[in-house]
């Protein structure tokens, strides 16, 4: 009965291990609005419920402590990768709130990010939070959460760790995130490029009238609107992103 519970225990150790380090750095989960200890617990509740699911995908406990040890870690770090991964997936969005808040002048207002826990521009801010509403309404964290219990058929317990894969894959995942944020943000690229024109051109046709004066207003009201047209383009255009980068991380 004492081996049997023993096992039982080192099993839910495992499950946990991957299950709490993912969700650390989840987006949403990760926010400074959720303490360690509100993770944690949830990390707790997943791992109840998928012991026994996963009972036949986990292997018993070695003898060794050394052995036991090593596997532990090696959980930790598929978690910790796994996590990763979505962070820089969401990652697209904020290089887009980057693009539109130079764009329509709002470069120097800041404010705190929780869902980076960074200073970050405001309109960045209202995207990632809006970003992240979505993704919990429409119950895409599901998939998330998801794609770390796939990952124990892709990556079962105990294999070494595929540092060249993990390494490829994210590189791969940074280079398209940075291409989905410049393609989720280039109508305000566009924007900034014909709006300076214009203003460069108005400057030298008519050299007495104060430029500077007119353009700040100006942009800040041309971009807004733009912002106020584009926003739920720009989401729903994420979160089909989004989707598929975690579709395509536990093929």
């Amino acid at each position: 009965m004492t081996e049997l519970l023993n096992q039982e225990i080192y099993k839910f150790i495992l499950v946990f291990l991957r299950i709490g380090a993912a969700i650390m750095f989840m987006p949403g989960f990760s926010a400074s609005y959720v303490n360690a200890r509100q993770r944690l617990s949830i990390a707790l509740a997943v791992a109840v419920v998928l012991v026994p699911f996963l009972n036949s995908q986990l292997p018993p406990q070695p003898t060794d402590t050394l052995a036991a040890i090593k596997v532990y870690l090696f959980e930790v770090t598929y978690g910790i990768f796994f996590g990763l991964i979505m962070q820089i997936l969401f990652s697209a969005l904020s290089l887009c709130g980057n693009f539109i808040g130079q764009a329509i002048g709002f470069s120097n207002a800041q404010i705190f990010d929780p869902a980076f826990q960074t200073q970050s521009i405001v309109v960045e801010t209202f995207l990632s939070l809006l970003a992240l509403t979505v993704i919990f309404v429409t119950d895409t964290h599901h998939l998330m959460l998801s794609a770390v219990i796939d990952s124990y058929t892709l990556f079962p317990v105990g294999t070494p760790l595929p540092i060249e894969d993990f390494s490829d894959f994210m590189s791969q995942t940074l280079n398209q995130s940075f291409i989905m944020g410049f393609k989720i943000g280039s109508p305000f690229i566009a924007f900034s490029i014909i709006f300076y024109v214009g203003m460069g051109l108005v400057s030298r046709l008519m050299p007495q009238l104060n430029i500077f004066f007119l353009s700040l207003p100006l942009q800040i009201y041309l971009g807004a609107g733009l912002l106020l047209i584009t926003t739920p383009i720009m989401i729903l255009w994420f979160i089909k992103y989004y989707e598929e980068g975690l579709e395509r991380f536990v093929r």
